[in-house]
């Protein structure tokens, strides 16, 4: 069974714009008719569910695109997939959910006084990061 991009769109909330998107990153594939319209396998649903779990958790579609890569022939990821990339995924959101932590905690003491200081704020320039660097913009972590 395969699907045009409207019924997969429709079926997993996607926009077509976005199975479009995904498929020029990599993450889905499609199948090309003689009139040149995409057909996808169904179980690109369940792709499409995957990518958008990864997303929901804050990967990036490169880090989802890897993960996509290291199955067998492209399949679809299965239950035992799932519990394999999502542990070896740990230790980045851990690392991102301390970052988070950090930043609420250090964020009511910069409303509260509302410096907003380059020399000395947390949120732009902790530790005074940047005075190594020289005068100029602040750098912000992506």
């Amino acid at each position: 069974m395969t699907l045009t991009i409207g019924q997969l769109a429709e079926r997993s909330g996607v926009a077509p714009s976005a199975l479009r998107f995904y498929e020029d990153r990599g993450l889905i594939s499609s199948e090309r008719t003689i009139g040149n319209q995409r057909r996808y396998p169904a179980s690109t649903l369940r792709r499409v569910a995957f990518v958008r779990t990864a997303q929901r958790v804050g990967l990036s579609l490169g880090e989802i695109r890897e993960a996509l890569a290291d199955l067998p022939d492209g399949r679809t990821p299965t239950k035992a997939d799932w519990h394999r990339i999502s542990n070896a995924w740990r230790p980045r959101l851990d690392e991102q959910i301390r970052r988070i932590e950090l930043l609420r905690d250090k964020l009511d003491s910069c409303i509260g006084c509302g410096c907003l200081s380059l020399r000395s704020c947390y949120l732009t320039n902790p530790d005074d990061e940047m005075a190594e660097r020289g005068p100029g913009a602040v750098l912000l972590e992506p």
